[in-house]
């Protein structure tokens, strides 16, 4: 069920929130408190554990990234796994990923009490339950204030880090050599086996990297702001993984490394007595402190978004999906919030660790088999912004990897793994089973055995590419600048019109009027050209086709154009539309064929477009109609205004912003295709198009 425009998040999040997210999800008892514990596993070859775990997230990395500029919707790992593996999967990863988000919350917040008790004595689990309280209300008031704190957290965190980097390794190349040498043998204390299952402990410190995805709904240009903030992440977070635990190996005694909770504040210890009294001490525990509320603001943002993704699809009571007043899924936070505190207060830290790393690494699984599915499924409109390298050998190794390290984790947390499994499997055969109709794109990859392909499928992924919008490589604006405009004022069959679009497109095309009007008519007759709102688009791909061009028809009588689908039994009657768009596009790129569709039907969708539409004057007010947004602009050269100093002028010598282009001129009735020679005269009518900030100075500029 796709929200509706009630339902639905504000895009406000941009770059830095992305890396701000991504990162502060990641640290805290990654690095704070980990560490310790994970040195008693693998020894002095801790580190090497956390750069193979760094390495290891990659192709979930990738994968995700895809799958949110495919799909960006609330919900992240469940929405990807629904759309692609059905709805039982899309059960099992959304609860279970919810469940493993929310002990990494509690995890992180328990972390505080731990690096707070060097000033004063608190109770750990009270001060822990407190801060859900306080990040409970910053939820729910909005993301954009949620993300505010996140960016102050993280650039305290980071900046401290880079400190406490730069002192430790100083002080770590100043040490006698024996003494680090001492520390770091022998390296494999517990064998090739007790480093692999460390990897598999310290994957957790990872695993925020992909909780972005959950709400990729709230990024603007998430085709570049996901991938490029989570690759940047990453790289920031495995440098100070990596440097900064050899620092704590290389500083500290193994036996007390070991047994230690906050082993950055005791390693700070050791190198920042040039500070003065406990001025060093204090930095680490205000970085420590940042790093856990980060997280914990950063999950509890993130975990909640799940609840309210899976209610919208009918698997979870419909409540859920409720925004409130500040647009944000008020009770999915308040209930996430509480799962945190009942987490908090029954389980201890390294046994929420390992679960949360467990459950992790197999949605891990999942998530890469969900590329796999969704590439081979040939659905067109799966048209991801962002795609992964090395497919399909990327989402293979991270299948086998994943793997590898549960099974390195021991019989409790695989036994953890199945239980979750099993209880969502419950929920869903009793609960959401009889509530949903919707079946992955694996029925697409297995459709020539003509069984339960779901056509809602890519009608939904349709509607996201038409949310999304343009690339900024497609040329929209170009294309309706050039385009071919059709006023016809006496009655017409539709197979007129096609005849009259199809001979003036086959000058321009490497193809007759005949061979273009049997494809019109094909796509028609077999139910694919979109009727709508009194506007039709018959549209067509083919290889001998070298660009994008549109025919724009207005009718002055109306023409009646067939819908019947010979998929389904009904018989639909004929539509009468006034307006008809014929969409030719190279075969070579479904994707930009679709994003143009979905553009047009955009623009149609708009309230004031018939009216537009209908009452426009000439060919270049038709084509300013489906241009009229913030990308376009008409200048009228006239010697009575500022546009007087274009009046005799080459294009070329005329200095326009940067990224703005004069795409046609309208001069006495007629349409000039400009070049850099054309000289500009009195009454001539520019449209030009390009990006909004440039066009409007050249709108200050000329009046």
């Amino acid at each position: 069920m796709p929200a509706s425009d009630s339902n639905k998040l504000k895009k406000e999040l941009g770059l830095f929130d992305v890396f701000a997210i991504s990162t502060g999800a990641m640290f805290s008892s990654g690095f704070f408190l980990l560490p310790g514990l994970a040195a008693a596993k693998a020894g002095p070859s801790v580190f090497v554990a956390y750069l193979i775990a760094g390495i290891l997230i990659l192709p979930a990395m990738f994968s995700v990234a895809e799958l949110s500029t495919a799909l960006p919707r609330a919900g992240g790992a469940y929405y990807f796994l629904d759309r692609s593996l059905g709805s039982m999967v899309g059960t099992i990863g959304g609860l279970g990923t919810y469940f493993a988000l929310t002990l990494k919350t509690a995890f992180a917040l328990i972390g505080i009490g731990a690096y707070a008790a060097f000033f004063i004595e608190l109770p750990i689990k009270t001060v822990a339950v407190s801060l859900t309280f306080l990040f409970m209300l910053v939820n729910v008031v909005g993301a954009k204030e949620t993300t505010a704190l996140q960016r102050i957290l993280v650039a305290i965190l980071l900046t401290v880090l880079a400190f406490f980097l730069v002192q430790g390794t100083m002080f770590v190349s100043t040490q006698d050599v024996s003494v680090t040498q001492s520390r770091i043998e022998p390296f494999l204390p517990f064998g090739l086996s007790g480093l692999l299952s460390t990897v598999g402990f310290v994957f957790v410190s990872y695993a925020g990297l992909t909780k972005v995805a959950s709400v990729a709904e709230e990024i603007k240009n998430p085709d570049r702001n996901i991938p490029l903030g989570m690759i940047l992440s990453l790289t920031v977070t495995s440098v100070v993984y990596v440097v900064g635990v050899f620092i704590m190996v290389s500083v500290l005694d193994p036996v007390a490394l070991q047994s230690d909770l906050t082993p950055v504040a005791t390693a700070a210890e050791s190198f920042f007595t040039w500070l003065p009294g406990s001025t060093g001490l204090f930095l680490v525990v205000a970085a420590a402190l940042a790093a856990f509320a980060s997280t914990g603001n950063a999950g509890l943002l993130s975990a909640s978004r799940y609840p309210l993704a899976m209610a919208r699809d009918r698997l979870l009571p419909d409540f859920f999906a409720r925004i409130g007043r500040f647009r944000t899924p008020t009770l999915s936070i308040v209930t996430t919030g509480f799962v945190i505190i009942l987490f908090i207060l029954t389980l201890d830290e390294e046994g929420i660790a390992k679960l949360a790393s467990a459950f992790q690494l197999f949605i891990f699984v999942l998530l890469n088999l969900s590329v796999l599915v969704m590439r081979e499924s040939r659905i067109q409109s799966y048209d991801p912004g962002y795609r992964s390298p090395l497919y399909p050998w990327m989402q293979i190794f991270g299948i086998f990897t994943s793997l590898v390290l549960i099974a390195y984790m021991g019989w409790i947390a695989i036994l953890f793994t199945v239980g979750v499994v099993a209880l969502c499997l419950i929920w869903y055969f009793n609960y959401a089973r009889n509530r949903v109709e919707r079946h992955g794109a694996i029925y697409h990859w297995f459709q020539r055995l003509g069984q339960r392909r779901n056509a809602h499928l890519d009608i939904e992924f349709r509607g996201i590419m038409k949310e999304k919008g343009l690339r900024t490589n497609d040329p929209f604006e170009e294309i309706v600048a050039r385009s071919i405009v059709l006023d016809v004022t006496v009655p017409v069959s539709f197979e007129d019109t096609v005849g009259l679009a199809s001979e003036r497109l086959s000058k321009r095309l490497n193809k007759t009027a005949g061979e273009i009007s049997e494809s019109f008519l094909k796509g028609t007759l077999t139910g694919n050209t979109p009727v709508a709102g009194g506007v039709a688009l018959p549209h067509f791909r083919s290889d001998l086709v070298d660009s994008v061009e549109i025919v724009l028809l207005r009718s002055k009588h109306p023409v009646s154009v067939p819908v019947d689908d010979p998929l389904t039994p009904e018989r639909e009657p004929n539509e009468d539309v006034n307006t008809i768009f014929f969409l030719v596009s190279p075969d070579s790129d479904p994707g930009q064929h679709l994003r143009i569709l979905a553009q047009i039907a955009g623009r149609v969708d708009e309230d004031s477009f018939a009216a537009d539409w209908l009452n426009a004057q000439s060919e270049q007010e038709l084509r300013e109609v489906l241009l009229r947004d913030e990308r376009f602009l008409t200048l009228r050269v006239d010697r009575k205004t500022a546009s007087q100093t274009l009046v005799g002028k080459a294009l070329r010598e005329i200095a326009l912003e940067e990224h703005c282009l004069v795409a046609l001129i309208q001069r006495d009735g007629d349409i000039v295709i400009p070049t850099g020679k054309t000289v500009l005269l009195h009454g001539d009518r520019l449209t030009i198009i390009g990006e909004p900030n440039g066009l409007r100075k050249l709108g200050e500029r000329y009046g």
